[in-house]
């Protein structure tokens, strides 16, 4: 069997830029992607089954056993049939090299930092960007080799980071200029006119690996570093999260504003509760305060005087 127009990934913008494709672009021919019972092994925010979508539109699908596409139900598929091009939406893992070799055309997928690559390689590049703090991100359309994020750019395009956004409107803004980048990439493949810019005069840096630990909040940050935490690494990610000083209990913030930092909260400690407005906990923080807008407990509510933090 010929594929012709792949896509790869696990999650719900995977199905998203296949829907844009289909209704504005072209025909996708099949959509790889993981064994739904994967999804905890390989420990994916956002995963998205994405059978239903394609068995609505009569798109042929190959469910991998494992993410590494080492096993060997993966190599007889792609060893088993041909493939033109492959774009990758919601793929978190290397593509090994004898299953890029197997598109005529070459596999291509997002990636993107603040900087032009290779600065910026690695995991979780908006995640990191939004506690960095960054205010711009360059989403990279780039041809897939055997390493992370190779500098093998056919087109990019920059777009805000906004103080408000938070990961999830992040994606958003990705896949409006993904469906762009992506859309040119068809064209041009259809036309046999892909180029791709190999040279780049930036330096490597790396974004390390993010796990749901990560997210742990510490009230000895700066307010804004707490934020940007929050909005990091709010749904679809798992969270960020503190617990109940001296009672263990774990609380996941969903969401939390700066609220001032001119009021006199010295008379409060870092992390402790100040007061709850609304059912929304005022925490007072190094250097102001922060609203918590939403939030889960395991177990009671919080409430006023209770102290956040080890």
């Amino acid at each position: 069997m010929n594929y012709d127009i792949c896509l790869i990934g696990t999650k719900d913008t995977t199905v998203r830029l296949a829907e844009y494709l289909m209704e504005n672009i072209c025909k996708i021919d099949c959509i790889i992607t993981i064994d739904a019972g994967q999804m905890d092994i390989a420990n994916i925010s956002g995963f998205y089954p994405v059978e239903e979508f394609a068995s609505e539109r009569g798109i042929e699908i190959f469910r991998a056993p494992t993410y590494s596409l080492k096993d060997k139900m993966s190599k007889s598929f792609f060893g088993e049939n041909t493939f033109g091009i492959g774009i990758c939406m919601g793929w978190q893992r290397l593509i090994p090299l004898e299953v890029l070799e197997c598109f005529r055309s070459g596999v291509f997928g997002f990636h993107g930092s603040c900087g032009y690559l290779p600065y910026g390689r690695g995991r979780s590049p908006m995640n990191w960007s939004i506690i960095n703090g960054d205010t711009r991100f360059i989403l990279n359309l780039f041809q897939y080799d055997e390493k992370a994020d190779s500098p093998n750019v056919y087109k990019n395009q920059v777009f805000e980071i906004s103080p408000f956004d938070t990961i999830r409107t992040l994606q958003y803004k990705s896949l409006l200029v993904a469906y762009d980048l992506a859309a040119q990439l068809i064209g041009d493949y259809r036309n046999g006119t892909i180029c791709i810019k190999h040279k780049s005069k930036d330096f490597d840096t790396f974004y390390p690996k993010r796990t749901p630990e990560d997210g742990k909040i510490s009230f000895g940050s700066k307010t804004r570093e707490i934020y940007n935490l929050v909005r990091g690494v709010t749904r679809p990610f798992p969270g960020a999260f503190v617990h109940i000083k001296d009672k263990g209990g774990k609380i996941t913030v969903w969401d939390a504003v700066p609220f001032d930092t001119i009021l006199d909260f010295s008379g409060y400690q870092p992390g402790e509760i100040i007061d709850i407005f609304d059912n929304m906990p005022l925490v007072r923080t190094v250097d102001g305060a922060l609203l918590i807008r939403e939030y889960e407990s395991d177990g009671d509510r919080l409430e006023k005087g209770a102290i956040l933090g080890e």
